[in-house]
């Protein structure tokens, strides 16, 4: 770090871990410090997460810097936080927890879903807010809790999210952001709530829990004595509100550079496909699915489809196969086994399997909405080995990104990769092929909390506005743009035809299994 360099702090709160990244006014990144997070999960669907424990873990975070950087405090000149999104996050009485939070990943309120979904009126409340209906979202997880769960609610003053949460702790003010305000509870031309669609998620009598909404580019609260003890900073230090996670990273991967056909995935855990558009030019698929989450930059929002599961498939794959070699003794390395699949993909053959990447027991939700729906491997022939499944999970998680984008309109002619697929080339060339477009990859290490921190920096006047700091912080660490090949694009085109047919063939057996599941279950007990 250079001496007397001004500092931004962003900070992302993740659902695995909380990060806190110093950077320089430029966007240079100095240093990272890291927390793991915890949540639990329980048999009825709970995916809950410690509030306390939460904020405990940010500020452990964030005071890590200062281990790591000499005097660090009197450099900082904003700190900015952006965390998980959706989810329910209570507080009531002294700002203390009703509860645990209910994370994205709670699939309780499956049942309210299906029946707000059935009202005449949750096709204007989609069309308000871009947004499809499920089990992730705060105003889904309330309209449960107000059926089956009011005593949550009586007890609240208000409901929060993540980074909403941590920015309570911060500086004691009760606020949200534009972009969850309005793909949960509002309309994304306005940016505000819309009593329309608060009343169709029947929370008319809740409506005093939804907080203010902050657009951290432009209003920042002084960080409290309290939270200053807690992090190591000084009080009064500025902290800006960013907006939800997905598009944070979306921002600081290249989202948004001005030029038409760029689109962005964040291909880790789950795969985030995000399109940046004129609020004017979003189209809403017919099946009522996906996001419009606002940018922070006027005018515009990205489109957003969803995986529930992206990498994750390929954690699955080479679980089993660490299982298999532990059964005789061997104790494989992680990391050997993930550096093998370059080399298990250039032995194979492209599109000789179908793999549909619904790994997770929450099912899905872009583009489609099912939770019933469960991964499957179809056209195995004795001839395929272990090698030939990793390529058709890869597959899958292209084919997944193409079903995404296409629920958004036309294809990216180029597609901005992060994530842990991003170290992959030959991951990125399948990608490239399935899309037809172009991959670049970010340069940086911590696109979220970058998108955060870009957001501080505007806020306290370093850049006049979103444009300008884009410049300076996200154009040079695009890396150069990669062709794909044109044989991939052939198979991968007629691949996708028969991928999309058998998903949309697949619900009954996904609910068949569901029923039979159910009745194990009872016929156990």
């Amino acid at each position: 770090m250079i001496e007397n360099q001004p500092v931004i702090i962003g900070v992302d709160a993740g659902t695995s871990v909380i990060k806190a990244v110093a950077f320089s006014i430029s966007g240079q990144q100095l240093a990272v410090s890291s927390v793991r997070n915890s949540y639990a999960l329980s048999a009825d669907g709970a995916a809950t997460q410690s509030m306390a424990q939460t904020w405990e873990d940010c500020a452990k975070a964030i005071s890590g810097l200062g281990q790591q950087i000499d005097r660090l405090a009197p450099h900082v000149v904003a700190v900015s936080v952006t965390g998980q999104g959706d989810g329910t996050w209570l507080v009531g009485a002294g700002n203390e927890p009703v509860s645990d939070a209910w994370l994205w990943l709670d699939g309780r309120a499956a049942p309210t879903v299906d029946m707000l979904k059935s009202r005449d009126c949750d096709a204007e409340r989609f069309a308000a807010t871009g947004t499809g209906l499920n089990t992730c979202q705060q105003g889904s997880q309330m309209a449960h809790m107000l059926a089956h769960h009011p005593e949550l609610l009586a007890g609240a003053e208000a409901a929060l999210h993540c980074k909403d949460w941590i920015y309570l702790n911060l500086t004691g003010v009760r606020a949200t952001d534009p972009s969850e305000a309005s793909f949960t509870f509002g309309d994304f031309r306005t940016r505000a709530y819309s009593d329309m669609v608060i009343d169709a998620l029947g929370l008319d009598a809740n409506r005093a829990l939804l907080p203010d909404i902050v657009d951290g580019t432009e209003v920042m609260h002084p960080l409290t004595a309290t939270a200053a003890k807690s992090t190591g900073l000084l009080p009064g230090t500025p902290v800006s509100l960013g907006y939800v996670d997905m598009v944070m990273t979306a921002l600081g991967a290249g989202v948004h550079t001005g030029e038409d056909g760029v689109a962005c995935s964040a291909i880790g855990s789950t795969g985030v496909h995000l399109r940046s558009v004129a609020a004017e030019d979003v189209h809403l698929n017919d099946a009522r699915t996906g996001y419009v989450i606002c940018l922070p930059v006027a005018g515009r929002v990205t489109q957003v489809q969803t995986n529930m599961a992206a990498t994750l498939n390929v954690d699955w794959a080479l679980d089993m196969a660490a299982d298999i070699l532990e059964q005789f003794g061997e104790v494989p390395c992680r990391s050997d086994i993930i550096a093998q699949i370059d080399s298990w993909l250039s032995e194979t053959a492209a599109g000789g399997l179908i793999f549909h990447p619904y790994i997770s027991e929450a099912g899905e939700r872009g583009p489609f909405l099912d939770a019933n729906a469960r991964a499957s491997l179809i056209g195995l022939q004795s001839g395929h080995r272990f090698a030939h499944v990793i390529r058709a999970v890869v597959e899958g998680l292209a084919m997944a990104a193409r079903d995404c984008y296409a629920a958004m309109g036309s294809l990216p002619a180029e597609l901005r990769v992060t994530g842990g697929a991003a170290r992959s080339a030959a991951m990125r060339g399948v990608l490239a092929g399935a899309l037809g477009s172009s991959t670049c990859v970010s340069l940086r290490e911590e696109t979220g909390a970058a998108g955060a921190a870009m957001m501080a920096a505007v806020g306290i006047g370093a850049y006049p506005d979103m444009e300008a700091c884009i410049e300076d912080w996200v154009r040079p660490y695009l890396g150069a743009p990669e062709a794909p090949d044109p044989e991939l694009i052939a198979v991968y085109d007629s691949l996708f035809e028969t991928y999309r047919a058998a998903r949309e063939a697949l619900p009954p057996i996904w609910s068949g299994l569901s029923e039979h599941r159910s009745a194990h279950v009872r016929r156990s007990v």
